[in-house]
């Protein structure tokens, strides 16, 4: 059976509970961000479950089963919430290479279990299933195989295949209010009541300690209103093994801009620093930075713009450097992102 090899590919169905409803329990405050970070609930990636909710993730969430068990354990326990297998053997090499990596990523994925089983010991099930070579690994959803991989993966493959996995299953009512606070959240930042956004994001957080979205929100927040050493705070809750998804990624480069921009001066002399000399680059790149900080993202992407169509190599492509360190800060689905990597092309390409 080669790597790509998909027998199992199917639709997965499902459904989850967690009994968390927040529309009900979420103020609406004023324009500035009230909530300290020492009031956050310290980063859990694999937040509790509430009576019949959504369970998986922890260490409870991997465990090793039998032929005897597979009923039980993967085949019933499907119908609830995902179960995956990692048929491995003792002497298998990529079996050892990926056993960690797939262990790691269960413990961190809410919603799936992992099941563990010697192929070596009990090799009824993978050969009934026509499993030819290991590792191999099979997502069950509703008693049925729903998706597979074959081979030793790297980590950022099995976390996406575990992500996939979590998020075919369709999430019930309560769920549903989770997604939409994320979406009042998202809905406030726009009209610009970050205020409000970061009180709903410290709600969700109360209900979803390892919900990475709600912690990158608030920590924008903080940053659109200036205070930028507690958007730090709040990423110092979070251990570094977990920095690298990308929401996290985007507040830590949104960071650094911060702090790159608070020794700039006014905006309204930098902006007359540019008109008095259209050609003074360094200015200009200063003036973006400066209005990223007070969040005109148009406005700093046509400075930069306006450096690369003058002058491409400038302090060594520098003006394309610091529109990409923005566009990596704004987040790739970030309406100023998608326009500013169109005017680029349309300068690199023409």
């Amino acid at each position: 059976m080669s790597d790509n090899y998909n027998p199992y590919a199917g639709s997965a169905s499902g459904g989850y509970s967690t009994n968390a409803s927040l529309q009900g329990n979420v103020s609406m405050p004023s324009a500035r961000p009230s909530m300290s970070p020492d009031a956050v609930p310290d980063f859990a990636p694999e937040p509790a479950a509430p009576s019949g909710g959504l369970i998986g993730g922890g260490e409870e969430s991997v465990k090793d089963v039998t032929t005897a068990t597979f009923m039980q354990d993967v085949i019933e326990a499907s119908k609830q919430n995902p179960v995956v297998v990692d048929f491995w053997a003792p002497w298998c090499g990529p079996c050892k290479t990926l056993g960690p990596i797939i262990e790691k990523v269960a413990r961190q994925t809410k919603g799936v279990t992992l099941c563990k089983m010697d192929v070596e010991q009990y090799p009824e099930v993978s050969g009934q299933m026509g499993i030819q070579s290991i590792p191999a690994v099979v997502a069950f959803i509703d008693g049925r195989p729903a998706d597979a991989f074959m081979g030793a993966k790297p980590e950022g493959e099995v976390r996406r295949f575990f992500e996939k996995i979590a998020a075919s299953v369709k999430p019930d009512a309560a769920q549903q209010d989770v997604e939409a606070a994320m979406q009042m959240a998202a809905d406030a930042v726009a009209e610009g009541d970050h205020g409000q956004a970061a009180e709903i994001y410290g709600a969700i957080l109360a209900r979803e300690p390892g919900n990475i979205d709600a912690f990158a929100g608030l920590g924008q927040c903080y940053i659109a209103v200036g205070e930028v050493d507690m958007a730090q705070m709040l990423i110092d809750k979070i251990p570094e093994e977990h920095r690298n998804r990308g929401p996290l990624v985007a507040l830590v480069k949104a960071i650094e801009l911060a702090h790159q921009a608070s020794g700039l001066g006014e905006l309204g002399e930098l902006a007359a620093k540019v008109e008095a000399n259209p050609a003074d680059h360094q200015a200009r790149l200063d003036y973006a930075l400066a209005l990223n900080s007070e969040g005109e993202r148009e406005a700093a992407t046509e400075q930069l713009i306006a450096i690369v169509r003058a002058d491409r190599k400038w302090n060594d492509d520098g003006a394309r450097t610091q529109l990409l360190e923005f566009f990596e800060a704004w987040g790739n689905t970030d309406p100023a992102t998608i326009s500013g990597r169109r005017a680029l092309s349309s300068i690199l390409f023409s």
